[in-house]
Order: structure tokens, then C-alpha cells, then sequence
């Protein structure tokens, strides 16, 4: 049952939350000042710290964070870009076509892990890497390190680091606002492109709403999604910018509270547990917690890229699950499948049983989709 906009607005008003919004306020277009963490903050003063050349200071997780972890049987490999380890996974034959899987947030290379295990046995070599600050990659302890143009400049050096061209790239969420960026600005990589449940934002300096309060304060008494439930009825852009200070501001492991959420299945105990293995305490946190903030940066420098995106007319695959109520639109489907030469003559579909995390709903599908989708359009 779809609620009125007047239930809404009362119901907005009488829910409680330790989020506050003010739009007239604002605040700044990137995390400038970060208050000092309070008393009941837990900072692990146990954990290593390392520091980079360039003075970026991070933590490693644990190895045996990572142990036994369901379907996911990879062997590690690991590239360096500017003094941190960036993880990847590489499975599947070496001279193999290329499908690079690029993640979003709150996850990791895990989240291809049905795919992955589907797609290499098929002679396709599949490459998931881990974006710094998650998974089994550096994490920067700083909230200011990670923006969208660095991540986007992160994700162009590790595809050169590795040599690769003529790349499948498969891309949600997150992965999907980089990815289109770095697939627009250097066409010439990419030979096939699947978009699952992403886009890529045409918002610009003048018409981003988003902000970051400054100074940026955690709080210890957010807690679930219940916090967000006000402004999210209240919709865009109050649900977002709810979304960017519920992770910016929260305390704790949010990981697999986010991921039950966010998926149509329920998740296992063991699977929720290597969501949340990355993260083993807050000092961890700084890229789960930071990357929906990097929408405050998205100011007008991704256009290009759409604009040469407009022209892109290698196939082009657009695959969404309807349960997701912030990607897996049809009208964000429908202004890519119309916008890119190369979707035309595509297959495109729309799935009833996936939520914002597809792959982890039905990755043997998009396993199954993946390798049609080449098999229709060969280099």
C-alpha cells in the first residue's frame, strides 16, 4: 500500500531520529574537519598503523579475518598504488576474455564470488578488485582520502597496472558511478559493458544538494535503519543525504545490517560474517563509512564522460532487480538503453527477485546473462 504525501509528512514528523538535516544550513562539498572521536568511540589503539610515502596513514585487516569464507576459495594477488596494496581477485585461464567487476559500498570482491565461480570455469578471466579502504585492501584511517575522483583515478591505475584491454566490465552500485566514468573517458579499454542496477549522477556543482557537515561529528546513537526511516519517506534528496550521514556519522560494524537490507535473500549467518570481516572494529571503518559522501564531489567532472558515454557504441548491456528502489529503476534503465548506441539490438531485463545487490540475489544468473551477452556480441 503506497502511502499519501500528507502520512508521509506526519509520519516524518513523528518518527525520531539522531540524524538532523538542514539543507539552509548545508555544509561543505568535502570532509574538511573531522571532530576528535568521543569516550564511547572505540578506537583499537592495538592495531598497526602504517604510513605511506605520501604520509597517508592506514591499517591492514587480518588475515584469518578472512578464513573460511563461504564460496570464496581465491587465491590473493595484490597490486601497489601509491604505497597501498590494492586486492584483487584473478581466476581463470590468463589468455582468457577479460570481465572486470567492479563493487560498491558497504562490500567487496566477495560480492562476485557466484559469479566468479560460474563464469572462470567457462575460460573467462575474472578480475574483482577490492577498492582501497575495503575487502582485503589497505585502509586508509583518514575519512578525507577517499573522494570520487580518487577512486575513479585508483580504478584507471589499477586496469593499467595490469595491462588489461579488451575488458567485459561488469559494474553495480559504486562500481558503476567509477566505472561508467573510466569507461567514458577511456573508451578504447572496453570492448563490452553490463550495467547492474548503477548509474552514473548528471548532477553538477549547481544542482548537487548534498553536503557534509562541517565539522564532520560522529554519533554514537545511530543504530539501525530505523534512523533513516523519517527522511526516507520524505524522499530525494532528504533519503540520501540521510543515507550519507547514517554511514559518515555511525559508530559500528553496519556492514551486514546493510546487506540484509539490501538483498532479497536471506543471508547466512557465514555470509554476513565475510561482509562483515573487513571491518573487525572502527578503526577499520573509514571506507564503508565515507564512500556515499563522495556524491558531494560528483560536481560537474563526470560529464564528459557521459557525453562520450552517448557515443559509446560497443554492446552495451543494462540488467536491473526491481526490488531495488534506488537503482533498479526502469526509467534509469530506460535513459541508458536510449542513451547509448550500443544498447540497441541488447537484451535487457528486469528482475522481480533481486534487490540493490544482484549479484548476491542471483549471481549464478548474472553469471548465465554475462556470458550470453558475449557470446551474442564476440570482439
Amino acid at each position: 500500500m503506497k502511502l499519501s504525501k500528507g502520512i508521509k509528512k506526519l509520519v516524518g514528523k513523528v518518527i525520531p531520529s539522531p540524524i538532523v538535516i538542514d539543507f539552509e544550513k548545508g555544509g561543505s562539498t568535502k570532509i574538511e574537519q573531522v571532530a576528535p572521536y568521543g569516550d564511547k568511540v572505540f578506537w583499537d589503539a592495538s592495531v598497526p598503523i602504517h604510513k605511506t610515502k605520501g604520509s597517508v596513514e592506514y591499517v591492514r585487516t587480518p588475515d584469518d579475518r578472512f578464513d573460511n569464507l563461504p564460496e570464496y576459495n581465491f587465491e590473493p594477488n595484490f597490486v601497489e598504488i601509491d604505497s597501498l596494496r590494492m586486492h584483487y581477485i584473478d581466476e581463470g585461464p590468463k589468455d582468457g576474455q577479460v570481465i572486470l567487476m567492479l563493487h560498491g559500498q558497504p562490500v567487496w570482491s566477495f560480492l562476485y564470488r557466484k559469479m566468479i565461480n560460474k563464469l572462470a570455469p567457462l575460460g573467462y578471466r575474472c578480475i574483482a578488485p577490492c577498492m582501497i579502504g575495503m575487502g582485503k585492501s589497505d585502509k586508509p584511517i583518514k575519512e578525507k582520502y577517499h573522494t570520487y575522483d580518487k577512486h575513479c583515478e585508483n580504478t584507471l591505475t589499477f586496469i593499467k597496472a595490469l595491462g588489461l584491454t579488451d575488458i567485459t566490465a561488469f559494474i553495480q552500485d559504486w562500481g558503476s558511478a567509477i566505472g561508467t566514468r573510466v569507461i567514458g573517458e577511456n573508451p578504447e579499454l572496453f570492448a563490452r559493458v553490463i550495467l547492474a542496477n548503477g548509474d552514473l549522477t548528471l548532477m553538477t556543482a549547481e544542482t548537487n544538494p548534498i553536503y557534509i557537515p562541517n565539522p564532520l561529528i560522529v554519533n554514537p546513537e545511530i543504530g539501525t535503519f530505523r534512523d533513516i526511516a523519517k527522511y526516507w519517506l520524505k524522499g530525494l534528496p532528504y533519503s540520501f543525504q540521510a543515507w550519507v550521514l547514517f554511514c559518515l556519522q555511525h559508530t559500528k560494524n553496519f556492514v551486514g545490517g546493510i546487506m540484509q537490507e539490501s538483498t532479497v535473500n536471506k543471508l547466512t549467518e557465514s555470509e554476513i560474517r565475510a561482509y562483515e570481516a573487513p571491518f573487525p572494529s572502527f578503526i577499520y571503518m573509514a571506507g564503508p563509512r565515507t564512500l556515499p559522501s563522495m556524491t558531494v564531489g560528483i560536481r560537474g567532472q563526470q560529464l564528459g564522460a557521459w557525453e562520450s558515454l552517448k557515443k559509446f557504441e560497443k554492446p552495451f548491456l543494462s540488467l536491473i532487480g526491481l526490488k531495488d528502489t534506488l537503482l533498479g529503476l526502469p526509467r534509469i534503465q530506460e535513459k541508458w538503453i536510449n542513451s547509448v548506441p550500443g544498447a540497441k539490438g541488447q537484451d535487457h531485463e528486469q528482475f522481480d527477485n533481486a534487490n540493490h545487490f544482484i549479484q548476491e540475489d542471483i549471481g549464478e544468473t548474472m553469471a548465465d546473462r554475462t556470458h550470453k551477452f558475449i557470446v551474442k556480441n564476440p570482439i
